[in-house]
């Protein structure tokens, strides 16, 4: 086998191995070997923390919606921390203040996860709740979250996020489909011990677990690793439905995406001991499968199409590259036409998975450069 091929080969393996191999794999573990959360109906105090900058457009209609949850009002405390918000924000929540929700102000502003400290230090639950000012849950979705800490062994919990899609969109069809592929390897991964992924708009950890972070870490991110560090699990919620609307732009779709694989390539840079399976086994499989080989994927990407072209001259090869080269341009109509209606899935798929894989490659050249990232954006839908 020549170099060529042998590089070609061991990329199309890996990229098989990431995006089915190891889903398929976790799943047989977790059937294997099941470690079931044991779940009851308990409500411990809780502290719902929302991180708001310039959020004055949803901040009221978030708020509402968490104060109509299906918990017991005595039970839960809801702190709003404002990261220098210039617009209304500050004033839409304290006309709140009657009805139990608190504002923090941050000033100047130091970004969302300076603002998850500071609610961190003033919260007295038992359990810290994060969502972001544009979430908006199902009635029942806080009591679902926190009955998986009934278990002593849970110390993170991250529900189940829904995207609705603008109509037409490319970017939204793409990304919902990627959340549904996302919370089937969680649940499959929860069976089997812990997540690696969560999202920032629906997570719960116990308040004793939680540890400062640096003003660049990615919470979403770090703070769960550090749970599992500390020797506790991470599981996932199918129960607890947060909804929000999915970004109908490419472009903000591909901005956003480049922001968060930058802070958790740095996440998995200061978290690199979880990587040691010597000391974390099965955990240590997960973090190499599902992120740091998830976000080198584009590399492997590009080497099977630079060998693929070297190989050409063989026939093989050539019905091969032709293969390739329909996914590609199934990627750019996605992408030229991001707005028209009946996009075959094909397409969608193949314009998504390039629009993430493009933003991972982004990100890792900035990371290597020694970019970091602090301040965020609001998602905006």
């Amino acid at each position: 086998m020549s170099a060529a091929e042998l590089v070609f080969w061991a990329s199309v393996a890996v990229l098989a191995y990431v995006y089915a191999g190891y889903p398929l794999a976790v799943s047989l573990a977790g059937r294997l070997r099941p470690r079931p959360v044991r779940k009851a109906p308990v409500t411990p105090r809780v502290t719902l923390v929302i991180a708001a900058h310039n959020e004055e457009a949803v901040i009221a209609s978030t708020l509402e919606n968490k104060l109509a949850l299906d918990y017991p009002r005595g039970l839960l405390e809801i702190l709003v921390v404002s990261d220098g918000s210039t617009d209304r924000t500050d004033e839409v929540v304290r006309g709140l203040a009657g009805r139990g929700v608190e504002l923090i102000r941050q000033e100047p502003r130091r970004g969302k996860t300076a603002a998850l400290n500071l609610a961190a230090e003033r919260g007295r639950g038992e359990i810290l709740v994060f969502s972001d000012a544009n979430s908006i849950y199902e009635p029942g979705a806080l009591a679902a979250l926190v009955q998986n800490f009934a278990d002593p062994g849970v110390g993170y919990v991250t529900g189940r996020m829904v995207y609705g899609v603008a109509p037409g969109s490319s970017a939204a069809r793409g990304c919902s489909a990627y959340m549904r592929y996302e919370n089937r390897l969680r649940e499959w991964e929860t069976r089997a011990g812990s997540v690696v992924g969560v999202d920032g708009g629906i997570d719960a950890v116990r308040a004793r677990l939680y540890r400062p972070m640096a003003p660049d870490d990615l919470p979403d991110l770090v703070l769960p690793l550090r749970v599992v560090a500390e020797g506790y699990r991470v599981v996932y919620e199918p129960g607890a439905v947060l909804r929000e609307e999915a970004l109908a732009e490419p472009q903000a779709e591909y901005a956003m995406r480049v922001r968060v694989a930058l802070r958790a390539l740095a996440a998995l840079a200061k978290m690199r001991g979880l990587l040691n399976p010597l000391r974390h086994g099965l955990f240590a499989w997960q973090l190499w499968s599902h992120k740091v080989l998830r976000y080198a994927a584009p590399v492997f990407q590009a080497a099977a199409w630079v060998s693929n072209l070297v190989l050409l001259p063989r026939p093989a090869y050539a019905a091969i590259l032709a293969l390739q080269s329909l996914f590609y341009a199934a990627a750019l109509v996605g992408w030229a036409a991001p707005r028209r209606r009946g996009l075959p899935r094909v397409v969608t798929a193949a314009f998504y998975l390039c629009l993430v894989n493009l933003a991972a490659a982004h990100a890792l050249v900035l990371f290597l450069l020694g970019r970091r990232q602090v301040l965020w954006t609001p998602r905006r839908g």
